[in-house]
């Protein structure tokens, strides 16, 4: 599966760079009976319908024609945003994610929390510092890297 997430990496990347977009993830995945190639896109202020289907259509086209094909079976091609509560996944996401607002769960308690909501102000290597919501009062918090379990975007309501 390695290789087929490698191989579709390589086709879709021109493709992105070519418009602007950027790769958010691949996944090539089994359910049931079928298999699924996923490949989640974003830019900046978000993707649209006709952009996930101009990468898909230009990346249908360059699997056709890649010798021996890399996906022998049949499977089913979704191009798609990674939606508005999206992981954080690596350094570029996190990057990205600086003045936004975020959810972070925590392996260890901070101030008896193991979960905070709030604005992320700052990112360093080792800690990133949130601005979030105590009942009516704006506190911030510098977490460790390392104590992030898992980190995504949120919805502020």
């Amino acid at each position: 599966m390695s290789t087929v997430t490698e191989t579709v990496t390589d086709l879709v990347n021109p493709i992105l760079d070519e418009h602007n977009f950027y790769l958010y993830d691949i996944e090539f995945v089994k359910e049931g009976k079928s298999w699924y190639l996923r490949v989640y896109i974003d830019k900046d202020g978000g993707i649209t319908l006709e952009d996930c289907a101009t990468v898909s259509d230009q990346l249908s086209e360059a699997l056709d024609n890649v010798e021996p094909d890399p996906i022998p079976q049949a499977y089913f091609l979704e191009v798609s945003s990674p939606g508005a509560e999206r992981p954080l996944k690596n350094e570029a996401d996190y990057q990205r994610a600086v003045n936004d607002y975020i959810h972070v769960s925590l392996y260890q308690q901070i101030d008896g929390r193991k979960v905070y909501e709030g604005t992320l102000t700052k990112l360093t290597d080792k800690e990133l510092t949130l601005d979030y919501l105590d009942k009516t009062r704006h506190r911030q918090v510098v977490i460790d890297r390392s104590k992030v379990a898992k980190a995504r975007l949120a919805i502020k309501f």
